[in-house]
């Protein structure tokens, strides 16, 4: 297929944006944002949390532009689910590959200027435009050369912080003040994050290993990447028992016990099944059910 007319090149930015995965990180930003508004500090308008959002967008949108750039040559090698082996824009359009790259510089400076912007207004804190630069960073470094950081045997360690840590508290930024407790708040999901990366590496390990990707998928056999899944899964459900009553409230981890039942059933197929399908829905399954317990709570909260 000619990658020629413009249409042909909105539909590869399209795809290769992974618009699932935004509306994901969308649900993840909402989540900081209604567990900061059950803070009696909380002061951000509705414009504030507006206009953080439409700053994260398009850095969302570059680091996965950047992330489809880097990884044309695994996408051709491997067999895609809905989870993993990316979005196989380029390959089922046919557009050149810089088309990525170009988009990639172009929406992250736009997300970045938006957010200092928004700052230099007053309507975005210092904490949160570092926040931003720091997921811009992070996403971009993950993926892109020199640092290529998923190469390197450490990406899932950098995308379980950026996506469980840092995004959440991006949004807790925008409306109030990060602390010690929001933090605390987010490991489990982050790790819960990084359940959900060996999964979706795995069926991709041969495409990633002929291309030099060092993921653990690579490096690690089945029993020892099953065996990190259940410690980082155990991990996860005694840290959350610990935290119960204290910086999860009662309500939260009820809601968070919805994802428990996925994650085990995660943990029973990993390595047996190529599609990541469970570990995915744990993760989607924590973070909605969180967001929606949180919010639950901040409007209880401001009812009163």
């Amino acid at each position: 297929m000619s990658g020629d007319s413009v249409g042909t090149r909105l539909r590869a930015l399209w795809l290769a944006a992974r618009p699932s995965q935004v509306a994901l990180i969308a649900l993840v930003y909402a989540l900081g944002v209604g567990l900061a508004r059950t803070v009696p500090t909380a002061s951000a308008s509705w414009d504030g949390v507006v206009g953080g959002g439409a700053a994260l967008l398009p850095v969302a949108v570059g680091v996965h532009w950047a992330n489809e750039y880097a990884d044309v040559e695994t996408d051709r090698l491997t067999e895609r689910t809905p989870f993993s082996g990316g979005s196989g824009a380029i390959q089922r359009t046919g557009v050149e590959r810089a088309i990525l790259a170009r988009a990639t510089g172009s929406a992250t400076l736009v997300g970045l200027a938006g957010a200092v912007a928004g700052w230099v207004t007053g309507w975005l804190s210092v904490t949160a435009l570092a926040l931003l630069v720091a997921i811009a960073g992070a996403g971009l470094a993950y993926s892109l050369p020199p640092v290529a950081l998923v190469r390197r045997g450490v990406g899932e360690l950098t995308n379980a912080v950026l996506g469980g840590t840092l995004l959440p508290l991006y949004g807790v930024a925008v409306v109030g003040r990060v602390s010690a407790a929001t933090v605390l708040a987010m490991v489990p999901f982050t790790i819960l994050v990084g359940c959900n990366l060996l999964a979706t590496h795995w069926p991709d390990r041969e495409a990633d290993a002929a291309v030099g990707k060092r993921t653990l998928a690579v490096r690690w056999s089945p029993r020892g990447l099953r065996r990190a899944y259940w410690l980082l899964a155990g991990v996860a459900a005694a840290l959350t028992v610990v935290l119960s009553g204290r910086v999860l409230p009662t309500p939260v981890v009820a809601a968070q016990a919805l994802a428990l039942p996925p994650l085990v059933w995660g943990g029973v197929v990993l390595t047996r099944q190529r599609s990541p399908l469970p570990a995915v829905s744990a993760m989607v399954v924590h973070a909605g059910a969180s967001t929606i317990a949180w919010w639950w709570l901040a409007l209880s909260y401001s009812s009163h």
